[in-house]
């Protein structure tokens, strides 16, 4: 992609920003149906957990993302490994409570799932997308 013009590149940029907006944009509108469409609230419990999930990363990881994949000998690395990890399980486990208490439907249970997976989709996207050195090469 070096060869290519620097406009090209910018414009390719702001298309896989628009990418990850649109996906962002489909979890919340598959969060909201999962309420909206079955006149039942207790799905939207999830939308704690988004909120939650990037937080221990923010407060104990700091600024270095790769420490998060890497092996730390830090314990407040391994601490907001944890905490993630736990907010994730978190995200899948309440709509399945629900589900299973009787409190939500199969549809809303599927498209809380399905608003999960499309939001850990724009997530993984994001990581494969986010290297600064090609932001740095369109200046």
């Amino acid at each position: 992609m070096a060869d290519l013009p620097g406009y090209l590149r910018s414009c390719l940029s702001m298309g896989k920003l628009a990418f990850l907006a649109i996906l962002v944009s489909g979890g919340i509108v598959l969060q909201i149906l999962a309420c909206a469409l079955y006149n039942n609230w207790w799905p939207m419990l999830s939308a704690i957990t988004y909120v939650l999930l990037p937080m221990p990363l923010l407060f104990f990881a700091g600024s270095n993302g790769s420490s998060v994949f890497s092996e730390s000998e830090s314990s407040w690395v391994n601490l907001a490994k944890f905490l993630t990890g736990f907010s994730t399980i978190g995200s899948i486990a309440i709509p399945s409570i629900l589900k299973h208490s009787g409190v939500i439907g199969w549809g809303a249970f599927a498209m809380e799932l399905s608003s999960f997976f499309v939001f850990v989709l724009a997530i993984l996207c994001f990581m494969g997308m986010n290297d600064e050195d090609d932001y740095y090469s369109m200046i």
